[in-house]
């Protein structure tokens, strides 16, 4: 039996503030979308264009809160080729909330406060 990788859900309250941000922070783009036929959920796919790893969010008509994300121990990451740039770019977007400048690593948060870790390539 072999497993690989789908995609993860971050469930999100506007949808189109988080498409925005994923497009600008990390350069996702939509790769395809569900809509509920009676308006009660989208989902959206989002791609690196390069991986078949996905990152799906998803909009409920119906929820009226913040997500409880806890302690926020769980993320996604990303590699960034160039991260000085990367660093400069969210460091701008005033994304950046939590750097370890010993591991070489930072993380930045989403509109929804999910947090993604940017790594650099590791050679």
């Amino acid at each position: 039996m072999e497993f690989t990788f789908a995609h993860n859900n971050f469930n999100v309250r506007d949808l189109e503030k988080s498409m925005a941000f994923y497009k600008e922070a990390l350069g996702l783009e939509e790769v395809r979308r569900k809509e509920a036929a009676d308006g009660s959920f989208i989902i959206v796919f989002l791609g690196d264009g390069q991986s078949k790893h996905l990152l799906e969010l998803t909009w409920l008509r119906d929820w009226d809160r913040p997500y409880n994300l806890g302690d926020n121990e769980f993320h996604l990451a990303f590699t960034a080729a160039d991260f000085d740039a990367a660093y400069a770019k969210h460091k701008e977007m005033g994304c950046i909330c939590y750097e370890n400048p010993k591991m070489g690593i930072y993380f930045i948060n989403d509109p929804d406060e999910y947090w993604i870790e940017i790594v650099p390539v590791r050679k």
